[in-house]
């Protein structure tokens, strides 16, 4: 009895011990999309970038829409942190197929803060529409962003990622057709910091000219055009904010259940062992101890 007594104390405190450190995650992962306002509550962005530099900030959760010309090239950026898993879909709206000559093959991409194409781990990143086709979406899952990688890799960091979207192959007479475009791009954790073991400074581009994205500030004038944001005391713009929970993406990570797994393992394992080792003890005969007279 009292070696169940043990057991039963051991996995009970394993339980509330891995009850403790999944309570945190959970409640992150239920605060996962907000909404087309997003995080922040700021309203989503009704437009997009035609370059990298002219990218529109976009909020993990939020609805992009945006009224362009076919052939545009549509630029979006959004932040992702390490342990991360950044997803983007699309939906075009296409024009009447009346006023069209054909199929095209729409395509979307993207890129992290160095503009380096990332290859998508899944979704269908390019697709042909017909030619009675209404709609045509497109969707991109990146592989998990690290947070260090080696220089000769092509690893996704954390920090600021492009989308583009465009068609790649048309008939020339449709060239300027009028199409509506929803975009939404969402991040997901799949572990903490530094679960892959380093750390490095998140791949945040700073706006050196220009707007910066979410603000209404101006381009510089000619006679200030030198001066920099550090020399004006204010703060430098990048392209996109920091997430709210920090580049790190928190202190969760899967090695957590691991932990308490192989604690739980350990515990089974020390009470079997003196169970085993303890011996039988005869019921009527009283230990033998520093006080007893044999």
């Amino acid at each position: 009895m009292r070696a169940l007594r043990t057991l039963g104390a051991a996995l009970t405190l394993c339980a509330a011990t891995w009850l403790t450190a999944a309570a945190p995650a959970a409640a992150d992962g239920a605060g996962g999309k907000d909404g087309a306002h997003g995080k922040s509550g700021t309203e989503a962005p009704t437009e997009a970038g035609t370059s990298f530099r002219t990218a529109t900030e976009l909020e993990p959760g939020q609805q992009a829409t945006a009224a362009a010309s076919t052939g545009d090239y549509l630029y979006w950026v959004f932040p992702a942190a390490a342990g991360q898993v950044p997803e983007v879909e699309a939906e075009l709206k296409l024009p009447d197929a009346s006023s069209r000559h054909g199929s095209a093959t729409w395509q979307l991409d993207v890129y992290d803060g160095l503009r380096r194409h990332q290859p998508c781990a899944s979704g269908t990143p390019a697709r042909r529409a017909a030619q009675q086709d209404r709609t045509v979406t497109v969707s991109c899952t990146l592989r998990q962003v690290r947070s260090w990688s080696e220089r000769w890799a092509n690893d996704p960091l954390q920090g600021a990622y492009y989308v583009r979207l465009t068609v790649a192959d048309l008939p020339a007479q449709d060239l300027g057709l009028p199409i509506d475009a929803e975009v939404e791009a969402s991040v997901r954790d799949a572990g903490g910091a530094h679960a892959d073991g380093g750390d490095m400074t998140p791949l945040n581009p700073v706006l050196r000219a220009g707007t910066a994205p979410g603000t209404d500030s101006e381009p510089p004038d000619d006679d200030t055009a030198s001066d920099s944001p550090n020399d004006k005391g204010g703060e430098v713009p990048h392209a996109v904010a920091e997430p709210e929970d920090g580049w790190g993406s928190g202190w969760w990570s899967d090695r957590w259940v691991w932990t308490v797994i192989g604690a739980a393992l350990a515990a089974l394992a020390g009470v079997g062992g003196y169970t085993l080792t303890r011996g039988p003890r005869s019921p009527g005969r009283p230990p033998i101890g520093p006080g007893s007279d044999i």
